[in-house]
């Protein structure tokens, strides 16, 4: 029971004002560059068959794509770089970082008009079900580099061709142009190998459709709905939109370093002169969406884990349970301040369950490895308060229901009734979501919805 304590404290630190998609569209800066925009970040022991022995990354960028957004659709930067980055020993710097480079190849398909070969304005001139098919005119390929401190970066080759490169599926225009998508895109999970790990790892980008489930568009609204509803009676705004994946599933073992606990992120930079320039970081889901303050947004994106100090006051005082309690009358937010236990927990992880030994108190989805994890049929959408200890805030799994989640932490469902009058009421935004349904298989996200049908 202490442990399921401790770990609801993690998740109230966490529920500052977690009521708005994870982190779309959630900075001025952001707004303006929506391909580095981090949206979720997901990390879990895999639970495929077979692959319990991995665990899985996922990094979601460009939010709110619709899947009829040509003729452009939703390449990635091949300006930017993509992290996702690992630390493996407390001390809130990365150990292992994982960065994706993107590169465009335009086929400047032309046709004859007239006497003229006039180039096209789509990115295809027929069906395909291949990126090496002539009828497909722009071509999106990565590298991956593999890079460690006080090492030499290395490149990631695929297992399969022996070559640093690797193709990035097109996003799922419909199914005339690319009649079986599922298909298609599974072609491009490929293997990869990188020095200093024996096992071979799996990776994927390309677009997925929409994880996140939240009644989006009336929790903006001054939460316009029933805050203690039917968990299952309002729609999930995103349910019809797509996201781009950056997936990566790798042997325990090559992550770890002495002890079975990670922490891990995802950032996004753009070139700034010989440097780079940080422009998105996301781990824990709603932090910089609804728990740092206006002002604060960009400078959050901006900054390393190992700085988390200066944001410490939208933590200890957080602003969703007084706006509940302005907007429901009836409604009682937490009375005690500053809410300390909340700032260590979610700094450090917690005792006993994911908090590594000499931790560096910093913001980061961390993973304690050795808890195995459960088959979609037996993951409890609630996580740690269901008693499924395999997941939120545990790292993080697709059918996680984070908003409900840190909605009842921040009302105060680990606190007293002296505290938290309204601690016991089962706070929800109503748009529920459930490991069964996404993939059972890597990368775990479902098939990007199509631009057209038949």
């Amino acid at each position: 029971m202490k442990r399921i304590t401790l770990t609801v404290a993690c998740l109230a630190l966490l529920a500052g004002g977690a009521v708005q998609a994870s982190s779309h569209r959630e900075a001025p800066l952001l707004t303006k560059t929506p391909k580095v925009d981090g949206t979720d970040f997901y990390l879990f022991r895999s639970y495929e068959t077979g692959r319990a022995g991995y665990v899985t990354l996922v990094a979601n960028y460009d939010p709110l794509q619709d899947s009829y957004g040509g003729p452009n659709y939703f390449s990635l930067d091949p300006a930017a770089a993509y992290d996702i980055k690992i630390d493996n020993n407390g001390d809130a710097l990365p150990d292992v970082t994982f960065r994706f480079r993107f590169t465009n190849t335009y086929r400047n398909i032309k046709i004859p008009v007239g006497g003229e070969q006039v180039a096209v304005p789509l990115n295809n001139v027929g069906a395909f079900s291949s990126s090496k098919d002539p009828t497909l005119n722009l071509v999106e390929s990565y590298t991956v580099e593999v890079i460690r401190p006080g090492k030499p970066t290395i490149k990631a080759t695929n297992a399969a061709t022996g070559a640093s490169t690797f193709v990035k599926p097109h996003d799922n225009i419909g199914t005339k142009s690319i009649p079986d998508y599922a298909a298609y895109a599974n072609k491009y999970i490929s293997k990869l190998d990188f020095a200093g790990c024996a096992s071979q790892s799996k990776v994927f980008v390309g677009q997925r459709r929409e994880g996140f489930s939240v009644n989006l568009g009336e929790v903006f609204d001054l939460i316009h709905t029933n805050p203690v509803g039917d968990t299952h009676g309002e729609q999930n705004t995103l349910a019809k939109k797509n996201v781009t994946s950056i997936a990566i599933e790798v042997p325990i073992a090559c992550l770890t370093a002495g002890n079975p606990i990670i922490g891990a992120w995802t950032t996004a930079s753009t070139p700034d002169g010989s440097a780079w320039k940080q422009v998105s970081r996301l781990s824990a889901p709603l932090v910089n969406e609804v728990v740092i303050g206006l002002p604060d947004k960009d400078r959050f994106n901006a900054s390393n884990p190992r700085d988390d100090g200066q944001f410490a006051k939208y933590v200890t005082n957080p602003t969703l349970p007084a706006l509940i309690e302005v907007l429901f009358p009836g409604v009682k937010a937490p009375t005690l301040f500053p809410r300390t236990d909340l700032v260590a927990a979610f700094l450090t992880g917690v005792d006993g369950l994911n908090q590594p030994a000499g931790v560096r108190p910093a913001e980061m989805m961390r993973l304690n490895t050795s808890i195995a994890p459960k088959t979609a049929s037996m993951q409890k959408s609630l996580a740690v308060l269901a008693g499924d200890t395999a997941g939120f805030p545990n790292g993080r799994r697709p059918g996680d229901d984070v908003v409900d989640i840190e909605l009842r932490v921040a009302m105060g469902v680990l606190l007293t009734d002296a505290q938290a009058p309204s601690r016991t009421l089962p706070y929800t935004d109503g748009a529920a979501v459930s490991a069964v349904e996404f993939r059972n298989t890597f990368p775990y996200l479902n098939t990007p919805l199509p631009g057209a049908t038949d």
